[in-house]
């Protein structure tokens, strides 16, 4: 035995070429395509791409989901070279900016390109995502007819198209089960867009467009929502009155979702001399009702009707209805399940309070203002911000405008709510202290980024030095996204961020006195970023014109009014964006590109 084993041991390996791997790149790239299947982060399948080549390949042959930050960043064509079978496509267009009229109206982002190619390439797609983007109704014509099996079109804060594009849509995309428009700019081409949608029974179950501002066809809506047995989510507009929205609610008792429309009786309708329907068994009889919104137009008066739905609410936006403390006490006090609020700060103080004492499990809330005035005391203050952190210990994200705010209270914020993702503060009057000791902010923002570990999103405003800058440098380890307003004192505080914030992605700043010499202490980091915003800050052409040299992959948009002169050394607006294709050819005239 033991000569037996020596022999065998002693006879030699065959090699390598003789005999293949039992494993080829194909076996292998086979196990890694199912492999993949479960990765449905896109950060994750990200990573797996920069693995190697076959990594590379297998994951662009797999992925079914694209998602763009930005259109420019990549061109249709090298898209489609690389995607093979994509289905779903989120794409964005304009900075966010763009929402506060900060950007020229002409800038574009023009979605034509991309649907000319995504009908070529992706017979499959099913679901389209737009946000800032330009889109005609000829993109829309295209869109409806290139896919068969097209299921869902959302599309945000976007303008170029019109009622006539939506009647396109609905009409021949006879499997649609989404339709979202969020805040957009629909045109009132005069066309009767709901009556185009199939007359059979639909599938739809989301059906969003409070933002559309022209009159619609209520019978061939009413219709519509009652030959659509799985409708969950349904957002009016302001022209459907609480009358109608009665008749939908008591054909479409299975929504989960529901945007109110008006909230308020029309002059016909009121004219009519009849008995009110009975509003509140209406809402009553919608067992599954957990979001609200809606409010646009709203009488206090019919708010009673909601308090059956109240307990089992999950999301409340109220960021249109102009209420009072005393009209939201009866209606937040029946909430205990609230995760999600969205108002105005015509609640005050006292009604911020009324949420904290009820809603234990709110986990976001943001306060709009009713008037965004600089030279008003304000309805809010450090005394709701307070109220919110002692009462919502499970808040991760918050945005709140307010004229006046003191450190204590957003450190006690910080301690009180440690599990906060998102923090955005906006003190309204420019370089406004802390109303009680006159002190900078420093202190409360420094808690914020020290006590928060999670924190990815951050805005910032109030009086702020270059301190508070170097408390986000030196604990915003996770920092992604970072708004800056009427801030600073010198280059320093941009060079502590973009110094020591590893993981920023976008930054965003406006009216604050960075120059130059603060813009390129990031070279190191721009490679790494999605965008950089800079508005009414004091940069130089040469300056921008130094990053554009030192980084050749990164676009620089100088950006100047209609009026201003091309050849003036001072920038107006810098916007800095990652784009593997160079420079665009559809620049406005106001837009250099460096």
């Amino acid at each position: 035995m033991k000569n037996e084993m020596c022999s065998s041991s002693s006879t030699p390996l065959p090699l390598s070429n003789e005999y293949p791997s039992p494993f080829p790149d194909q076996v292998l790239e086979n196990v890694l395509e199912n492999v993949l299947c479960f990765l449905t982060s896109r950060r994750d399948r990200n990573a797996a791409s920069l693995v190697c080549k076959s990594w590379y390949r297998v994951e662009a042959d797999t992925r079914s989901d694209l998602f763009i930050g930005n259109c420019y960043a990549i061109s249709p064509a090298r898209t489609a070279r690389r995607f093979k079978i994509v289905k779903s496509i989120v794409l964005k267009g304009k900075p966010r900016f763009a929402d506060f009229d900060l950007m020229p109206p002409n800038w574009v982002a023009h979605f034509t390109p991309w649907v000319n190619t995504l009908s070529k390439t992706y017979p499959l797609l099913e679901k389209v995502c737009l946000k800032r983007m330009s889109i005609t109704d000829d993109d829309l014509a295209l869109l409806a007819h290139s896919f068969a099996n097209f299921t869902e079109l959302a599309l945000g804060y976007c303008d170029g198209f019109g009622t006539s594009g939506l009647a396109l849509v609905v009409s021949k995309c006879r499997n649609l089960k989404v339709l979202d428009l969020v805040e957009s700019d629909v045109a009132d081409d005069e066309v009767d867009w709901i009556s185009f949608f199939p007359d059979q029974e639909t599938c739809l179950e989301s059906l969003v467009f409070d933002c559309v501002e022209c009159p619609i066809n209520f019978d061939a809506l009413e219709k519509l929502v009652a030959r659509s047995p799985s409708l969950k989510k349904l957002k009016l507009n302001r022209n459907v009155s609480i009358w109608q929205l009665h008749r939908l609610m008591v054909k479409a008792p299975q929504l989960t979702h529901l945007g109110t429309g008006s909230f308020s009786a029309t002059d016909i309708a009121e004219g009519q001399n009849e008995q009110e329907p009975d509003y509140e068994s209406a809402f009553a009889a919608c067992k599954s009702l957990v979001c609200l919104s809606g409010f646009r137009e709203i009488v206090p008066d019919y708010l009673p009707a909601i308090y059956p739905v109240c307990a089992n609410l999950t999301s409340l936006n109220f960021s249109y209805a102009n209420i009072t403390a005393e009209q939201l006490k009866p209606i937040i006090s029946c909430c205990h399940k609230l995760q999600t609020f969205w108002t105005l700060d015509s609640i005050c103080d006292e009604g911020l309070q009324a949420v904290a004492a009820t809603c234990k499990d709110l986990q976001e809330i943001r306060v709009f203002p009713v008037e965004a005035r600089e030279d008003t005391e304000g309805p809010v203050s450090e005394i709701g911000l307070q109220a919110i952190s002692e009462g919502c210990r499970k808040l991760q994200s918050i945005l709140y405008f307010c004229q006046r705010m003191t450190n204590a209270a957003v450190i006690a914020m910080s301690k009180n709510c440690p599990d906060l993702v998102v923090f955005r503060l906006c003190i309204m009057g420019r370089h406004m202290p802390d109303h009680v000791t006159g002190e900078p902010m420093d202190e409360g923002f420094g808690a914020i980024v020290m006590n928060c570990k999670k924190l990815t999103r951050l805005a910032v405003s109030g009086l702020l030095t270059d301190t508070a800058f170097g408390y986000i440098g030196k604990f915003g380890k996770l920092v992604r996204t970072l708004s800056v307003a009427f801030a600073g004192d010198s280059d320093m505080g941009l060079k502590y961020v973009l110094e020591g914030c590893p993981k920023l992605q976008k930054l965003e700043i406006r009216d604050s006195p960075f120059g130059d010499a603060a813009l390129h202490s990031g070279l190191h980091h721009y490679y790494n970023m999605r965008f950089l915003w800079m508005s009414s800050c004091r940069l130089t052409r040469q300056g921008c014109q130094v990053i554009a040299r030192a980084v050749p992959r990164m676009i620089v948009e100088v950006i100047r009014s209609e009026d201003a002169n091309e050849m003036d050394n001072h920038v107006e607006i810098l916007y800095m964006y990652r784009s593997l294709e160079g420079p665009r050819s559809d620049a406005p005239k106001n837009v250099t590109i460096l």
